[in-house]
């Protein structure tokens, strides 16, 4: 990753059946954060997310509403924009399946596809989930008073049987457990290994990809039979291509997919694995360079989501919270890809008090007013050596897990440098010095480097900060040293965190 020059960057599209909730912050702002990263190392990044606006989940809700599909989905993306512009996630493109070059996409991979031999018509019967918008085999649905039910959703099962068309998949089994044994793409890695093992187990079956309009009208027409629309996931899993640009400038396209990474909760694994390696084979495409799995975000054991009405709103968050960067900061504190996180109050109360309050927020607070007090802002490169090394130690610790894409480490050892340095000010007591200049410069210069490591988690309020030290961010590795700034010219004294008006 380090010598690319560009980096591409993608979240899952999410249905926009209600406004986004604290679950589809969780993967957008872990997906920004590292967007972020990647830009202030110098890579140009492109960031994709966007809606997955066609299937029978939305026809339906639409329907309830008594309103049209397509003006339902044009006023839930909007929704899903807003949101993601209070949270500040700053992507490159918002890409709807409903976008035009998007369904030209899909349809020209479809009609490749069943010119390769890839497709063939069939008939499908199975237990399916309208919220996941798939089917469910014996072995993956829970049973409950001889009902199906769905897993995730915990909702009964719809039996269906109907003519459809049908993926290779199967053809491509080998290939798929090859990319998952062998290769590094999926990470953590124990992902890998319950996909792959579900394969050995059960097999890799072909894929039905077509529904009958009947049913599922809202939707991008099959191009080879009009009476059918496309399945919604072959229809998501393609915006990555449409999103890089695949089949308008190829080496654009390659530079982009060769340093992609994605990043998608695990409750959509399978179809990113074994169907979207699969896919990309039959198109001659490698996987992304790396796909990121998250756990999910749960209340009491459940998967937070709509359907189970255990949803935790994210202007509750900002509310509580008094602004978007400290949420971002939450979100980036309980990142966790191995295991779920459950959602608490008391939690996150104790990440925002102990870590931006009494920490960060209290280390700016006070050298910033001892470098007004004893120097009237004005402080020249005077480094005391002991203190800076313990920081660089740890600043380049920060730059490695962030590197590994681990944000949680990454910013709990940024949060170790102002630690430390609230503890040397109190060992030297700068105040009492005779000549307390080393203190103070390499003080704040601690400051500014925790502030460059925390800027891609809170953008608005480390900027904030680094105007009151009068400090521009660059872009580039350089900037991560103990005296780079060869003068300070603080300008005020900020307070960047409000006291929990709750506590």
């Amino acid at each position: 990753m380090e010598n690319a020059k560009h980096v591409y960057i993608t979240t899952p599209i999410y249905y926009p059946n209600d406004r986004p909730h604290l679950g589809h912050a969780y993967t957008t702002v872990l997906a920004d954060i590292v967007s972020r990263w990647y830009s202030l190392l110098g890579y140009n990044v492109f960031f994709l997310t966007g809606t997955d606006e066609h299937g029978a989940k939305l026809q339906r809700e639409a329907e309830k509403r008594g309103v049209t599909p397509k003006a339902f989905v044009d006023e839930m993306s909007a929704i899903f924009k807003e949101y993601w512009s209070k949270l500040g996630v700053g992507y490159s493109r918002f890409i709807r399946t409903t976008d035009e070059d998007h369904e030209s996409l899909v349809r020209n991979v479809l009609n490749l596809l069943n010119e390769k031999g890839y497709v063939y018509r069939g008939v499908y019967k199975g237990w399916y989930c309208t919220a996941c918008e798939r089917y469910y085999s014996e072995k993956e649905y829970v049973v409950e008073n001889n009902i199906p039910y769905c897993p995730i959703h915990r909702r009964p099962l719809e039996f269906v049987e109907e003519e459809t068309y049908f993926l290779r998949l199967s053809q491509f089994r080998d290939r798929v457990l090859k990319i998952l044994r062998e290769g590094e793409v999926v990470y953590p890695r124990q992902y890998a290994e319950e996909v792959a093992s579900k394969i050995e187990l059960e097999g890799l079956q072909d894929l039905s990809i077509a529904r009958p309009k009947e049913r599922v009208s809202w939707g991008i027409t099959l191009p080879f039979d009009n009476r059918f629309t496309v399945y919604v996931w072959i229809d998501a899993l393609l915006n990555y291509l449409t999103g890089a640009g695949f089949n308008k400038d190829k080496k654009h396209f390659e530079t982009l997919w060769k340093n992609s990474i994605q990043f998608i909760g695990k409750d959509i694994l399978w179809f990113h694995t074994a169907v979207w390696f699969s896919l990309l084979s039959m198109l001659d495409l490698p996987p992304p360079k790396k796909l990121v799995v998250h756990g999910f975000l749960t209340v009491k054991g459940m998967k937070m989501g709509k359907s189970t009405g255990n949803v935790t709103s994210i202007d509750d968050m900002i509310k509580r919270y008094g602004s978007s960067d400290a949420v971002r900061f939450i979100i980036a504190r309980i990142a966790n890809y191995e295991k779920d996180s459950e959602v608490s109050w008391e939690i996150y109360d104790s990440i925002y008090n102990g870590d931006l309050v009494n920490n960060y927020g209290n280390l700016v607070r006070r050298v910033t007013s001892l470098a007004i007090k004893l120097f009237d802002g004005v402080v020249r490169i005077a480094i005391d050596h002991e203190h800076a090394k313990k920081v660089e130690e740890l600043v380049q610790k920060a730059i490695e897990y962030y590197n590994r894409i681990d944000i949680a480490e990454a910013v709990k050892t940024a949060l170790d440098i102002a630690h430390e340095t609230n503890a040397y000010l109190n060992r030297k007591e700068p105040w009492k010095q005779e000549n307390p200049q080393p203190t103070i410069y390499t003080a704040l210069e601690s400051i500014r480097l925790v502030t460059l490591l925390l800027h891609p988690v809170m953008p608005n309020i480390t900027q904030n900060i680094m105007n009151s030290l009068n400090i521009a961010i660059e872009r580039g590795l350089d900037q991560f040293k103990v005296g780079y700034i060869s003068e300070y010219k603080v300008k005020e004294s900020p307070i960047p965190f409000k006291k929990l008006a709750t506590s």
